[in-house]
């Protein structure tokens, strides 16, 4: 059954659909306050409701790039409580900040192992970074936009059949679709082929949600 043609989303459906959520966390508050001052990207609220969903049932997450922790703690609050999360970003004086937000959230330390070197290297570096090891059901990429391509080259051999991969800002407000005009020398080029590549690889089912920045999601087929 189609809805009727041409309808958009509007502001005030999406007010609605805040207005019926669940209250967000006070830790996730917390960063969104934190974040903005300190001119930290963080997933948008939208994203990250769509993002703690798809966590559930997923117990084993690895996420490229951390920064404040917003979509760390999105994803370790819809997993299982069982489920681990191995984050990785090189800047430890933001993942130490993240780390006492999951605290604050009740998320146990051994549940979220933080590799504090760029994605690339610790991929490389496998056998000394255990907990990148695999197999995960769901991966969550936000990090250096050129290497989205490697990250998930790199993440492939340690998924398990039906994972899920996950990219934020694949829209690029607008730029990647062409209604907006890109600059020079941002990554709208690199977003765009990206895009189209997953979009199309016969290892994955991938579409792109038009949420937050734009959210692609593929289920990988194993």
């Amino acid at each position: 059954m189609t809805t009727r043609g041409g309808f958009v989303p509007s502001v005030v459906d999406r007010a609605w659909i805040e207005s019926a959520a669940a209250p967000l966390h006070p830790a996730l508050a917390e960063i969104e306050a934190a974040a903005g001052p300190d001119g930290i990207p963080i997933l948008d609220r939208e994203a990250g409701r769509v993002l703690t969903a798809l966590a559930a049932g997923r117990r084993r997450i690895v996420e490229v790039g951390t920064a404040f922790g917003y979509s760390t703690l999105c994803m370790a609050l819809g997993q299982p409580t069982d489920g681990t999360i191995a984050t990785i970003d090189p800047d430890r004086s933001r993942t130490d900040r993240a780390r006492g937000w999951w605290r604050q959230a009740g998320i146990p330390d051994g549940r979220i192992a933080v590799v504090n070197r760029p994605a690339l290297v610790a991929f490389a570096a496998a056998a000394g970074e255990p907990a990148l090891a695999g197999p995960f059901d769901l991966a969550f990429i936000d990090a250096l936009k050129n290497e989205y391509a490697a990250y998930v080259e790199a993440i492939v051999p340690r998924l398990a059949p039906g994972a899920l991969v996950i990219a934020d800002n694949v829209l690029w407000a607008g730029r990647v679709s062409g209604e907006r005009p890109s600059g020079p020398g941002d990554a709208t080029d690199v977003l765009r082929a990206f895009d189209s590549a997953i979009l199309r690889d016969p290892r994955f089912t991938a579409t792109i949600l038009p949420i937050g920045d734009g959210l692609l999601l593929a289920g990988f087929r194993g």
